[in-house]
């Protein structure tokens, strides 16, 4: 996609606080670039002197088999171009302010970033077929540990006769979450969603397939940026986005537009299950034992609460599922990282064994 109009970094976000991140690789002669969209092994980047296809050398290829840390659509990096020819190369991904992670699938234990930098973070949700209040509760638990803002997008409500009663159920897990009720048919709603667009924020939208994200993406941009296709007879949309891309929009501020998740599996989550079930969290603070099980323990004000109709069963089903999700995932992490404890120590003690 080419832009049509004269863009900056700071049009992308670039800041003060980012220059001086910036600073030492700049001494090194590199040259900062957001990542906008991410290919097999190719980036292009937003860059001072235009659009930029980058390549990532072999020693950030094995650096990142210990760390992890390959570019994400989001990132700023440092990049130098070939003293020779018309290659380029990413040098380094600067420090992230924020992260929306989840596992990535087929994997046990590694980490897909799914966009990286991100300031807020629309969990879009189509009504009505798309509705899930549970898989928001996931989503939430993501958004908020990723150090962005989480918004609820509710989308196609010219399909529904009252929206209110979808927004009502979000207000009830979604606590002090904005919700937007939008409909790209009719237009109504986006006037708000576009309040969002501020110079320089960037916005993702996050969801499953066919819920009208790359959508959003042109009404909010007042032209077709991204593809569409039309819904099906049963009026689902159809899936088109195939990669990540961040969109710089023409009056101002940045949307990250992702392909439709089919399933998001926890990584790492700390304070974020925390923020999201505040309101569990707060009746088991209530029990006579700081470590109550929960199960036939005397004072157990989480059973009085079940019982009492003050928290709901599938809310409180869905906070023990994650937790034992999150469990699990450490449980493996910790296996994993005690193996390669003893590999290296044995590569270490082989090596000391060696005649000189």
């Amino acid at each position: 996609m080419t832009l049509s109009f004269a863009t900056s970094l700071e049009d992308h976000g670039w800041d003060e606080a980012w220059e001086a991140a910036f600073e030492p690789y700049r001494v090194d002669g590199s040259k900062p670039g957001r990542v906008t969209i991410q290919h097999r092994g190719v980036y292009v980047l937003a860059t001072e002197e235009g659009e930029v296809w980058c390549e990532l050398p072999r020693r950030l290829l094995r650096e990142a088999e210990h760390t992890g840390l390959l570019p994400a659509v989001g990132d700023w990096v440092a990049w130098r171009p070939e003293a020779a020819g018309d290659r380029a190369f990413v040098e380094a991904v600067l420090p992230r302010r924020s992260s929306f992670s989840r596992k990535a699938v087929f994997t046990e234990t590694r980490e897909q970033v799914v966009a990286a930098n991100v300031d807020v973070v629309l969990i879009v949700q189509a009504l009505p077929d798309d509705f899930n209040v549970r898989r928001l509760e996931r989503y939430l638990t993501t958004a908020w540990d990723s150090g962005a803002t989480p918004a609820v997008v509710l989308t196609k409500i010219d399909l529904v006769d009252d929206v209110e009663p979808y927004v009502t159920e979000i207000e009830q897990v979604a606590f002090g979450v904005p919700v937007y009720a939008v409909s790209n048919v009719t237009g109504e709603g986006l006037d708000d969603l576009r309040a969002q667009l501020v110079p320089g924020r960037t916005l993702a939208l996050l969801g499953s397939s066919g819920i009208g994200k790359s959508t959003i993406v042109n009404r909010l941009a007042g032209e077709e940026l991204l593809a569409t296709q039309d819904v099906r007879r049963d009026g689902r949309g159809r899936h088109t986005t195939s990669h990540r891309e961040l969109v710089l929009l023409p009056g101002g501020g940045i949307v990250l537009d992702t392909p439709g998740m089919r399933e998001l599996q926890l990584w790492s989550v700390d304070d974020g299950l925390e923020r999201t079930f505040a309101d569990v969290e707060e009746i088991a603070a209530e029990c006579r034992f700081g470590d109550c099980a929960h199960e036939t323990e005397p004072g157990c004000a989480v059973r009085e609460a079940l019982a009492g109709g003050r928290l709901s069963a599938e809310r409180w089903d869905s906070y023990c599922k994650l937790q034992r999700e999150l469990r699990a995932l450490h449980e493996r992490i910790d296996v994993l990282a005690r193996k390669d404890r003893v590999r290296q120590y044995k590569i270490r003690t082989k090596a000391m064994r060696k005649p000189r």
